[in-house]
């Protein structure tokens, strides 16, 4: 696991570009969410019922949550605010402790409460095909948990609101903490979030996002090897 690097070219520009593949494509699944997966794309309004390919290896989920879990745990959040249920949504969904979580996906079923019934349907049956990654096996080893901040991004070409849609642009950025002591990077991503209600008044629910991984820095191993190509280079 890397440690955290600059921020530069994380940020506005990372979430511009969401919105241009968005104008595109289909919004994918969160996380988690999604974060983490690309197989629960809208067809017509409506996830596809159709997994895009065969399940191998079913994740089990995680353990129930003990005392010293350390998740989100968010308390009266304003329905009535987008840009609060997709705040909300974001800190439960990238919150994991990998002491009792299998996967990511076992933080996004934490946050059901903030999706639509459709969404939250989806998610509960959702099974991956592979493993969590190298990122969450190295979380595990320290018995990590993940703390992330998350801010709203205002792009000028934004759509604006509709009465029963709502588009936001969030920045997330975490840290993972060992139970050992041990530090490193977090989640770090751009969302970009679609919330829907049934008519003004009612709550807002996050029915779907497309989430864009921030670049990773490079690690002091790859910046020395770079160092002396450079050098040589200039040798010649």
């Amino acid at each position: 696991m890397r440690t955290r690097g600059t921020r530069a070219g994380f940020g506005r520009r990372s979430v511009t570009g969401v919105l241009a593949v968005v104008t595109g494509l289909a919004l994918l699944s969160g996380c988690g969410l999604p974060d983490h997966r690309k197989n629960d794309v809208e067809q017509g309004g409506q996830a596809s019922n159709e997994p895009s390919f065969t399940p191998k290896a079913p994740v089990s989920h995680g353990k129930p949550l003990g005392p010293d879990a350390q998740v989100p745990t968010p308390g009266v959040v304003d329905d009535n605010d987008a840009t609060a249920v997709a705040k909300a949504w974001a800190e439960v969904v990238y919150g994991y402790d990998t002491k009792y979580d299998t996967s990511p996906h076992d933080a996004v079923l934490r946050a059901t409460r903030f999706f639509t019934e459709r969404k939250a349907a989806a998610e509960r049956s959702y099974q991956s095909a592979s493993g969590p990654g190298d990122g969450w096996n190295t979380w595990a080893k320290h018995q990590a948990w993940t703390k992330v901040t998350v801010s709203s991004e205002l792009e000028d070409d934004a759509p604006r609101d509709a009465e029963q849609l709502a588009y936001r642009s969030l920045i997330v950025d975490g840290t993972a903490i060992g139970r050992d002591g041990w530090t490193g990077t977090g989640p770090r991503l751009n969302a970009y979030v679609k919330l829907v209600r049934s008519s003004v008044g009612k709550p807002w629910r996050v029915d779907d996002a497309s989430v864009v991984e921030a670049a990773a820095p490079p690690s002091p191993q790859q910046s020395s090897s770079s160092s002396s190509s450079s050098s040589d280079s200039s040798a010649q």
